[in-house]
């Protein structure tokens, strides 16, 4: 590849990075705008949860099973200090049960089932899917509400099918799925934050 070549492509990068910093940016600040309110509100079901010796269960797919088992880790590990651990549970770590449901009970029931038999009333049920649409996610939530637990959808634009299903509606205003995923991921360390403040 010749320098020109080369020095191109490093002004494309340059390019592109700020083109994507730039959407990051300003993606924030509608999003404190959409969800600031409805965020305190889920802080305050949270920390009435941990505080009434309950549980917060995470669950999504592909890259929001990473934010789950992510969010999940800090909160039973810590975030930014050493504090008594948090009760969290990423429902997308075991294999032997996300096989065996998904090859007894389908897809679908991945996290329905996992609810059932871990979910308890008083509990907060985190379900994300940038989409709103995921069948199993969905199922997920609609178990938590059946056991009694507060449940919360962190999703992208309108929500989707989750739109009024759920307790609190954390809906980031954008159809980009790796914008909506940096926000939940966002929202994640701050609700951590908050809530390990308190466990000191």
């Amino acid at each position: 590849m010749s320098m020109r070549n080369d020095i191109g492509a490093e002004t494309l990068a340059a390019q592109y990075l700020e083109s994507e910093l730039a959407e990051h940016t300003e993606l924030v600040a509608r999003t404190r705008q959409a969800v600031s309110e409805e965020f305190v509100r889920l802080v305050s079901a949270c920390s009435d949860a941990l505080r009434s010796g309950h549980k917060l269960l995470f669950f999504g797919n592909g890259g929001s099973a990473a934010d789950a088992q992510h969010l999940a880790t800090e909160f039973v590990v810590r975030y930014r200090k050493n504090r008594a651990a948090l009760p969290a549970i990423a429902l997308t770590t075991d294999t032997s049960a996300l096989t065996a449901i998904g090859n007894d009970f389908g897809f679908e029931e991945l996290f329905a089932r996992q609810v059932e038999a871990l979910c308890r009333a008083g509990d907060v049920a985190i379900g994300i899917t940038t989409s709103g649409n995921s069948e199993n996610v969905i199922r997920g939530l609609r178990a938590a509400k059946a056991a009694g637990a507060v449940t919360v959808a962190f999703t992208g634009d309108g929500g989707g099918r989750l739109a009024g299903q759920v307790d609190r509606s954390i809906f980031i205003p954008s159809k980009a799925t790796a914008r909506i995923q940096e926000m939940h991921l966002m929202l994640g360390h701050v609700l951590c934050a908050l809530l390990e403040q308190e466990a000191e």
